[in-house]
């Protein structure tokens, strides 16, 4: 069951829109993760930093001006908030990204214009009439996007399976428990995520160490990351400097002032 407090990935809770998630009907979660949809109104020459770890996966999104698909990261991100506006995303599944696009490497750590005219007036006349917009979203991914296709399913699995077990920390690991070759899990994070596969195990491993460090202050860094599979304190903090720009210590200083 898709868990809608998953807070992994969230670097700075309290700096939070007002924002809720949404899961999937039962007929759209081979393709979505949840929907989300945040709002925010913000006094005038003020703004709201959102940083973010993202899980590694792409979202399609909803806001005033068009549609547009976020691909995978390779490292945070953030995005300024002014004035007065809201998103409706969806979080896809490997399997729903691979139905909407060809080549997911292309858009990573990028986003493009999706030409969906249909989902964004059904969208935007929800959130104008303060309809259920998430609906409007769903009605037009079940009429509209391409079911999963085997190699997606596939792909699903292996996404579930890095995402919910913390001792999964090598590709071959994967490959065993799907009963496939390295070589296939390589081209099915390529085809349907759009990074190579150990950096979809190393996001999700930073995921539950940053989350670790902000929520549990009698863990050391070094515990979290023995925990975690890295090799050492300082694979961890390379990884946290290189993804994030920041050290371990200095991210748990910083979310602890929030």
């Amino acid at each position: 069951m898709v868990d809608l407090a998953d807070m992994r990935g969230v670097l700075y809770p309290a700096r939070l829109p007002s924002f809720h998630r949404e899961p999937a009907a039962p007929h759209l979660a081979g393709m979505v993760r949840w929907f989300w949809v945040p709002r925010w109104q913000l006094p005038q020459g003020t703004t709201s930093r959102q940083e973010v770890l993202p899980f590694p996966a792409s979202n399609l999104v909803v806001e005033p001006d068009g549609v547009w698909l976020h691909g995978p990261t390779t490292r945070g991100s953030y995005r300024e908030l002014r004035g007065r506006g809201w998103a409706v995303g969806a979080l896809l599944r490997p399997a729903g990204l691979g139905s909407l696009c060809a080549d997911p490497s292309r858009i990573r750590d990028g986003a493009v214009r999706f030409a969906a005219p249909d989902l964004h007036r059904r969208v935007v006349r929800a959130m104008a009439s303060d309809g259920t917009a998430v609906d409007a979203f769903a009605t037009w991914m079940a009429g509209c996007v391409d079911p999963p296709d085997d190699g997606g399913l596939l792909a699903n699995e292996m996404e579930d399976l890095v995402a919910t077990d913390r001792t999964v920390v090598r590709v071959d690991q994967v490959a065993r428990h799907l009963g496939v070759s390295t070589r296939t899990v390589q081209r099915l994070a390529r085809r349907y995520v759009g990074l190579p596969p150990a950096a979809v195990i190393r996001r999700y491993r930073l995921q539950e160490a940053a989350q670790r460090l902000r929520l549990d202050p009698s863990a050391s860094i070094a515990q979290a990351a023995a925990e975690l599979g890295y090799a050492d304190h300082a694979h961890l903090d390379a990884d946290f400097r290189t993804v994030l720009g920041v050290s371990p210590s200095s991210y748990r200083r910083t979310a602890d002032d929030q």
